[in-house]
């Protein structure tokens, strides 16, 4: 049963001599997710842990997963906007929640399979929080278990009463996550290894064969490429002397329309997105979860615009309360909020000083977590 305390103890031990399994459900539903896991699995292992990492998608049977994930996609594409109404009906508490959560729990069982042994369980997404804290409240989950908010905002469906703890990137999300019910303690925000912003450091030009000149906004829309990112673009150059670099990632249809457009450089799937930013004067952004956090610590300014309704939103709100990203909510204050990321410093706005991952695990750092 989860921990019934309002102080929690150590949910991690580690030992000389053993190394603790970890057991780390994502799920592929955007590339946010998962690249939080790596880096959660890379910190563990560093401190002596066995990991494994899960795909939420491939526990569901009847490749229900990959019928969701897929839908997910589409939607984003097609329709962004109605993104926010879907995620909204089957919040606890709405009408859809409670067929929503019995079929998330089709995966109960290869969950616990997948987990067996474990000395410690990590989600990184809702819908594996939704099951594992449902197991857990009903006894058939022993191994304690955490959520990885990967998102600035904590939507209900984020949180269950039987996750024993819930790490959030900032105060704020702290803040809900214990207003729904939930333990929550503030950690550091995990980005790849080298992401980080590095005063001196230089990375060669990725678009210099474009010999563009004048500065840059790099525009992203995550993974998917999901969002009005080339209504995004046309903004930028009608208000500003920037030149939108937009990352088109997964969408080729959207990279054919921005290729038509006069002064846009639309890019398809890159690996090198960490050069980019580097190479940028500004990120646009539209609140996707992990995306924010890497534009954050690559120590170019960022703003947040035309967010993706839904999670999008409630995130921009929330990095703009915790002052981490402006939300410019019109061509105006995007206008504003392009002079000013030109002359702002580059520094690692992630830099917060709370701890990490493993000083909270193993309780070697005393914070007290609000039942």
């Amino acid at each position: 049963m989860p921990i019934d305390s309002e102080r929690l103890g150590p949910l991690l031990h580690l030992r000389p001599g053993s190394a603790p399994r970890v057991a780390i459900i994502s799920a592929s539903y955007g590339a946010g997710h998962n690249s939080a896991s790596r880096e959660i699995s890379r910190v563990l292992e560093e401190a002596g842990c066995d990991v494994e990492i899960l795909d939420f998608v491939d526990l569901m049977p009847w490749r229900l997963g990959r019928g969701l994930k897929l839908g997910y996609k589409m939607q984003l594409q097609v329709s962004p906007d109605s993104w926010g109404t879907t995620m909204s009906m089957v919040m606890p508490g709405r009408p859809l929640h409670r067929p929503f959560a019995q079929l998330l729990r089709l995966s109960a069982r290869p969950v616990i399979e997948a987990t067996r042994g474990a000395d410690l369980v990590v989600s990184t997404h809702p819908f594996c929080s939704q099951v594992i804290g449902e197991l857990r409240t009903t006894g058939q989950l022993t191994t304690p278990a955490v959520t990885y908010l990967t998102d600035a905002a904590v939507p209900a469906l984020w949180i269950h009463p039987g996750i024993d703890l819930n790490l959030a990137i900032h105060e704020v999300a702290a803040r809900e996550a214990r207003l729904l019910g939930g333990n929550a303690s503030v950690v550091q925000a995990l980005v790849p290894a080298g992401a980080e912003y590095v005063p001196g450091r230089a990375f060669p030009d990725p678009l210099a064969d474009l010999q563009l000149n004048g500065p840059r906004a790099l525009v992203t829309g995550g993974s998917l490429g999901a969002g009005a990112l080339e209504q995004t673009a046309r903004d930028i150059l009608a208000h500003s002397d920037m030149t939108p670099v937009v990352l088109c990632a997964t969408d080729p249809f959207l990279k054919r329309r921005l290729e038509r457009i006069p002064g846009v450089v639309a890019l398809g799937w890159r690996t090198d997105v960490r050069a980019l930013m580097a190479a940028s004067d500004c990120v646009v952004q539209n609140a996707g979860g992990f995306t924010s956090l890497e534009a954050l610590a690559s120590g170019t300014p960022v703003i947040t615009y035309r967010s993706i309704s839904g999670h999008g939103a409630a995130n921009s709100a929330n990095l703009d309360r915790a002052g981490l990203i402006p939300w410019a909510r019109d061509e105006l204050e995007l206008a504003k909020h392009l002079v000013v990321a030109a002359e702002s410093p580059r520094f690692n706005r992630l830099a917060l000083g709370f701890p990490d991952i493993v000083q909270i695990l193993t309780g070697s750092f005393e914070e007290t977590a609000v039942a």
